[in-house]
């Protein structure tokens, strides 16, 4: 076992919440709130819906819960359930230098482990997502410093949801090593720029890649085997010495907007542009995005589902401008739909800005250019997405409208803020059953 994952590893086993800084408690749970709103959120949609039949059907058991719906099966089918339903309206974290969201790569399969394990403590459920999120970024870095092409979150993810659903299942360091090894060489090594020309539900792999997880940890727990994990492959030592001395936690950033990241510069921009000049959309002849080259490969037509609607450029821009939001509201039927939002659609053309290529995946800015019906030009300047590190931020008070805002039509705005007062004091649980209980829809 060579030195770096020797050190990922013991920080795996021997972190410990009490030894967290303050910051990174409260972020944890600040993660928790954002990640589990859009995991119940995203249960609506229709790769959600598929996914959890398909985990009813081809995963049956009780050992753990299929959030919002409330069916029980492995632990394993639900990894893969809640690991679709988090990702599924790409409104969850992420982090930049990955080009990824380590927050729904980690949820899922720990939560799938604290029910399988029993008895877990809301601290030692959160210490085990800081674990998953610690490790998932350093992966990902990892992996695209190490493979020519852009791989999707799930590719990265598993190797850190099996390290902490490892934790939490009791595995020693050996099954640790293995845990890891295992979800590496079986996670989804998805080319991600295949899946943004062509979107379809596979989205960043983070379902399949929560449910190798989970197997890979169990599997370790059996004896099964594993390849060395990636860590010792670093080509800077750094990126895993100061796993418990950096957090990379704290420089994640969260997303306001059911779209791309890629796109949401463009539509804070195009939003800023209207609101100063008190633009209405039928004044709107034109509106030109300059942005990186990536960003502009997000298709431009009329979005036939829900994956083409977040994975465009256009589409959340006209969906903001017309309704004031991009939400759960915009990106599915019938609203995705609607003539009046996709001829506002229409209006939009994107070109590659090179001095925004060059910044390019540390920052990710774009600039809005709107032409009015009466030939008037208005420009946002350089503009990056909202809710980044280290400027613009959410306060708490913004995720907490954030959770409401997606889960209230859910299980109800009184349960909702049930939830979040819960959340807030989740280091003094005795078990992690307010997050099981409290996840019913209230249809259900």
């Amino acid at each position: 076992m060579g030195v770096l994952t020797s050190h990922a590893i013991h920080f795996t086993l021997n972190l410990r919440w009490e030894d967290l800084p303050a910051s990174v408690q409260h972020q944890a749970k600040r993660c928790l709130m954002d990640t589990l709103g859009a995991m119940f959120a995203g249960s609506q949609t229709p790769a959600a819906g598929i996914m959890r039949e398909m985990a009813i059907e081809q995963f049956g058991g009780n050992q753990a819960t299929i959030m919002v719906n409330g069916q029980r099966v492995s632990a394993a089918g639900a990894a893969l359930a809640n690991g679709f339903s988090g990702n599924a309206l790409d409104i969850d974290d992420g982090y930049r230098n990955v080009k990824g969201h380590p927050g729904a790569c980690a949820l899922a399969p720990v939560l799938a482990a604290a029910e399988l394990a029993g008895g877990c403590t809301g601290a030692e459920f959160l210490t085990a997502l800081v674990v998953a999120y610690e490790l998932g970024i350093r992966a990902g870095v990892i992996r695209h410093a190490t493979y020519a092409v852009y791989h999707s979150s799930g590719s990265w993810g598993a190797i850190a949801g099996a390290a902490a659903a490892g934790r939490l299942v009791g595995l020693t360091k050996g099954q640790i090593f293995h845990a890891m090894g295992a979800a590496e060489y079986h996670a989804p090594i998805a080319p991600m720029m295949k899946g943004i020309d062509t979107p379809a539900m596979g989205k960043d792999s983070i379902g399949w890649g929560c449910m190798v997880a989970v197997l890979s940890a169990i599997m370790a727990r059996d004896g099964f085997t594993g390849i060395r994990p990636l860590f010792d492959d670093a080509p800077d030592r750094a990126w895993v010495e100061n796993l418990g001395r950096q957090w990379e936690i704290l420089n994640l950033y969260f997303k306001p907007y059911a779209a791309c990241r890629w796109g949401q510069p463009a539509v804070a921009g195009a939003l800023n542009i209207v609101r100063d000049n008190h633009l209405t959309p039928d004044q709107i002849r034109h509106i030109r995005v300059r942005t990186f080259e990536a960003a502009t490969r997000l298709p431009h037509g009329h979005p036939r589902n829900t994956e083409e609607a977040q994975y465009s450029l256009a589409f959340p821009v006209a969906a903001a401008l017309m309704d004031g939001e991009v939400g759960p509201g915009q990106v599915l039927p019938p609203r995705l739909h609607d003539p009046s939002q996709l001829a506002l659609l229409d209006k939009v053309s994107t070109e590659v800005a090179p001095e925004f290529e060059a910044e390019f995946p540390a920052k990710a800015p774009a600039e809005v250019v709107v032409e009015t019906t009466t030939g008037e030009i208005y420009r946002s300047g350089r503009i990056e997405a909202l809710w980044e590190p280290p400027h613009t931020l959410p306060s708490d008070g913004d995720l907490e409208a954030k959770f409401l805002w997606l889960t209230g039509p859910i299980i109800g705005k009184l349960k909702a803020n049930h939830l979040i007062e819960k959340i807030w004091s989740a280091d003094q649980w005795t078990s992690i059953d307010p997050i099981i209980t409290g996840c019913r829809a209230v249809t259900v």
